[in-house]
């Protein structure tokens, strides 16, 4: 279809190109003509093995007869020769990944009369080898670096840096080599036939749509293998006509700070390919002739107003004459993003609700931790699994002790993995690095929760076995001691002090989410277990806390003994006295963390690790009796491991992700419960009684798979609340609720109801448990493949898996609602901070999500994004 014909067809039909340039076209913007080859047909192409659909050649002569008659050209003509590009275009950017042919239709002889008729022998010869080296690469895979080879010779032998500089004679002879080259590389001579020359271009351009590059940016950026690229052909305009000409790439606003200017560069004496390929340094765009900067300014001003939106777009100019060559919503940075959108709604192009959907959520998330400086060029030593965003700088410690002494130094703690123990070293440290463990392993839900950057399952690095340095797959050496930088926002590692940017959420930032909490139906609440993470969360807009988790206030260093005597108890009297030692602290906790959420509800996971995660690895019990034993040690001490030691053996199990934890371990043990529920309802009447505002409290009781346990320990909650009352003299409100974390539990929603206030989806446990997958070992061993293989569309640890944990969710939330038709409903999982599960969650109908703190703003972004894409398809429908 010619550009003035395909008016009212979309980028699936035409691609993003081709519908640039029909849009132009209609807006009478100086377009070269030409035509556009639907995606349909690179279907038809696929579909029939890679044969070219018949008649497709027909139909492109009989355009190209159309276009001759535009232009008063002819294409293959000696006189006024025509020169067309043919250049792909995907319905979705894909920049460089697939193929570009310049100037067909020269041929020796078009070459000579191009030189006579433009009395430009040089600009004629540059443009020949132009299409000799890409026709070449591109339609008969000649290799490209010979091209460049030849080029780097004639550019040493005639004393010049660039090709601009090449003079007509070395282009000559640099044709004839090209020729020379492809006939000896492919056994077949450049073709003399323009037609010829068309038809395998186009076919070149059909086959780019798989080409390795091509696939691998569809499967990073999750792009459908079957849209097809659309192939665009149309007549040439010369930026390498002479210093009246060139070419250049201009944004409507600024993409890197989202000024409303415009922005971008000029080459001259250039054509669009040396502007993108960085050969040579472009100039400021300012820097055009005055008269074609303003046309330039007018046409920016034409496309925003139609597209709504940043273009990037491309343009030549011949001998004085602004063309434009395509249009493209710019690619911008979080900050740029942000500000175009907020900056729109204001100037009135968009409404307020249309900037919420401009942004990606996810682009919000690198504005709010403190990151690596963007224009620092430091080599990255090591790469691995990017757990929680943000960037630190520390000196490597490999021992906890070491790192919670700290002594004023900041310090990155680099661990195989991390345990419960690590704590005050977590604490103490600026970040962690792990050899092993995935993004819901210890050292990553931890570093989340405390807004700290962390880089886990990094296989490509080595730690000695006497802890004094590690090495990298590269065989660089990091000593202890060393000064390393971490990013955990992509999961590098660097060598020493990286340069680094606070971030400043700006007045931008502030007014997007302001207008995305009046448009969203979910609640966005956090997971935290600290004051302090409590308040973080509360500046990030958090409305509750949806997970607060008390492991914590077991393992911390000043605890964990007390807890080891509590599980070393022989007898219900002395464990429960043990217990009961942990009393004040979990008060003290419970006080704070109430006390910083004021008003908003807080939901209280009661213990969840099973009780030999807070005893020493078996292992480590073995050396130490051994040690004891060597250095005549008491044999109390001795004894003391001994008993340890068997304890270890008694509470181990062969899979503990399924074995005696969650509200198992409290039907075995409820004494923990009862001072759990203790612990939280006295915290909320101090408070109370000291006039000050403190949360809702909610307390959830985890991996409930059977109503039966439910009803169990619900009855010694409320017993224990009971008695706290009594003691106490007052009372306060509460609810009791569970996590839906196994299947059977989602499966019998419906009896659970009947006994809970209210639900929590755990869904890093339900995916696991529905997959039986084990999270740290399927993500490193076969998950990759499955990728590669599309036996999976994407990571169900990333995104909620629709059609089997999804399934199971909705059937969840509509029995347990049949039961109680107002039951609350939340989700404090992994998936409660990433947009996709997010809208799934929207869907569904749950009453909030609850992510970490710093995922807050994205998922209030997200949610705001579901909800008016579920009012879209409401009115479509």
């Amino acid at each position: 279809m010619l550009f003035q014909e395909a008016r009212g067809g979309d980028k699936f039909l035409l691609g993003g190109k081709g519908y640039g340039l029909v849009v132009m076209t209609s807006l009478g913007l100086p377009v070269p003509p030409g035509f556009v080859i639907t995606t349909d047909v690179c279907k038809e192409y696929y579909k029939e093995g890679g044969r070219v659909p018949d008649g497709l050649f027909r139909q492109v002569r009989a355009k190209i007869a159309e276009v001759e008659g535009t232009t008063g050209k002819k294409f293959g003509g000696s006189e006024k020769p025509l020169l067309v590009s043919v250049r792909s275009g995907a319905p979705f950017s894909m920049p460089g990944m697939m193929d570009t042919i310049l100037n067909l239709g020269l041929n020796d002889l078009a070459t000579e009369r191009l030189a006579a008729i433009t009395q430009n022998e040089r600009f004629a010869y540059d443009s020949y080898r132009r299409l000799i080296q890409m026709f070449g690469k591109v339609a008969m895979e000649a290799d490209a670096e010979s091209f460049e080879m030849v080029l780097e010779e004639h550019r040493r032998n005639s004393g010049v840096r660039m090709d601009i500089e090449l003079p007509a004679e070395e282009l000559k002879e640099i044709a004839e080599e090209f020729k020379g080259l492809v006939l000896a590389q492919t056994g077949r001579e450049f073709p003399q036939d323009p037609y010829v020359q068309l038809e395998m271009a186009v076919e070149a351009v059909l086959r780019s749509w798989n080409n390795e590059r091509a696939k691998e940016y569809r499967k990073f950026y999750g792009i459908s293998e079957s849209l097809g690229t659309a192939v665009n052909i149309q007549s040439m305009v010369f930026g390498n006509f002479g210093e009246s000409s060139g070419s250049g790439v201009g944004f409507t606003r600024n993409p890197s700070t989202g000024e409303r200017k415009l922005f971008g560069e000029y080459l001259p004496n250039s054509q669009g390919e040396d502007v993108v390929a960085g050969a040579r340094t472009p100039m400021g765009i300012e820097s055009v002739e005055p008269g074609v900067l303003a046309q330039l300014k007018e046409v920016a001003k034409r496309l925003e107003t139609h597209f709504k939106d940043m273009q990037d777009f491309e343009f030549t100019v011949e001998g004085g004459k602004l063309y434009t060559l395509q249009t493209r919503n710019g690619k911008r940075t979080a900050q740029a993003a942000v500000k175009i959108a907020v900056d729109m709604a204001k100037e009135g192009l968009i409404t307020p609700e249309e900037s919420v959907l401009r942004v990606e959520p996810e682009m919000l998330e690198s504005l709010l931790h403190r990151r690596l400086d963007p224009t620092a060029a430091d080599k990255p030593l090591a790469k691995g699994l990017d757990a929680s965003p943000g960037a630190a700088s520390g000196e490597v410690v490999f021992e906890t002790e070491e790192a919670a002494a700290g002594g004023g130094r900041k310090v990155i703690l680099v661990r195989p993995e991390t345990t419960p123990e690590d704590i005050k070293g977590l604490i103490a440290s600026q970040g962690v690095l792990t050899m092993r463990g995935g993004l819901t392993s210890h050292a990553a839900v931890v570093a989340r929760g405390m807004g700290k950057p962390a880089v886990v399952g990094c296989s490509e690095i080595e730690i000695s076995p006497d802890r004094a340095y590690f090495i990298t797959k590269g065989g660089e050496r990091v000593q202890k001691g060393e000064t390393i930088t971490i990013d955990g926002t992509t999961g590098t590692i660097y060598r020493g002090e990286v340069r680094m940017v606070d971030p400043e959420p700006t007045p931008e930032l502030t007014e997007i989410l302001k207008t995305a909490d009046g448009v969203r139906r979910l609640g966005v609440w956090a997971n935290a277990d600290t004051p302090e993470a409590a308040l973080k969360a509360r500046e990030f807009g958090a409305e509750g806390i949806g997970l607060c988790r008390t492991e914590r206030m077991f393992n911390a260093p000043n605890r964990l003994p007390i807890v080891r005597d509590m599980i070393m108890s022989r007898d219900l009297e002395t464990r429960t006295k043990n217990l009961y030692r942990l009393f004040p602290f979990q008060l003290s906790d419970f006080k704070g963390i109430f006390s910083a959420m004021g008003g908003r509800p807080v939901v209280v996971r009661l213990l969840d690790l099973p009780l030999h995660e807070f005893l020493p690895p078996l292992e480590d019990l073995i050396i130490g009796i051994q040690s004891l034993k060597e250095k005549g040690a008491p044999d109390d001490d001795i004894a003391r491991l001994e008993a340890m030691l068997n304890r270890v053996r008694q509470l181990a199990e062969h899979n503990p992700m399924i074995g005696h934890r969650g509200c198992r371990l409290a039907v075995t043990y409820p004494e923990i419960y009862e001072m759990q529920t203790k612990a939280i309802l006295q915290a909320a009447i101090e408070l109370d009684r000291e006039g000050k505002d403190r949360a809702e409290v909610k307390i959830m009781i985890p991996l409930v798979a059977l109503a039966g346990e439910f009803k169990f320990l619900r009855g010694v909650v409320d017993a224990a609340a009971e008695g706290a009352f009594r003691e106490l003299g007052a009372r306060v409100s509460y609810s009791v609720g569970t996590m839906i974390e196994t299947p059977r539990a989602a499966l019998t929603a419906a009896e659970i109801a009947e006994q809970s206030d209210f639900f929590s989806f755990g869904t890093n446990d339900l995916t696991q448990t529905t997959f039986g997958f084990s999270r740290d070992d399927v993500e490193a061993k076969f998950i990759p493949k499955y990728l590669e293989m599309g036996i999976l569309p994407n990571s169900p640890f990333d995104s909620v898996d629709p059609s089997g944990v999804g399934r199971l969710v909705r059937m969840a939330v509509d029995d347990g609602r049949r039961v109680k038709p107002e039951l609350e409903i939340g989700i404090c999982g992994e998936h409660g901070g990433d947009p996709k599960s997010i809208a799934f969650f929207n869907g569904a109908g749950l009453n909030y999500v609850s992510c970490s703190a710093f995922r807050v703003p994205v998922a209030r972004l997200a949610a705001a994004q579901a909800a008016l894409g579920a009012k879209s398809a409401a009115t479509t429908t």
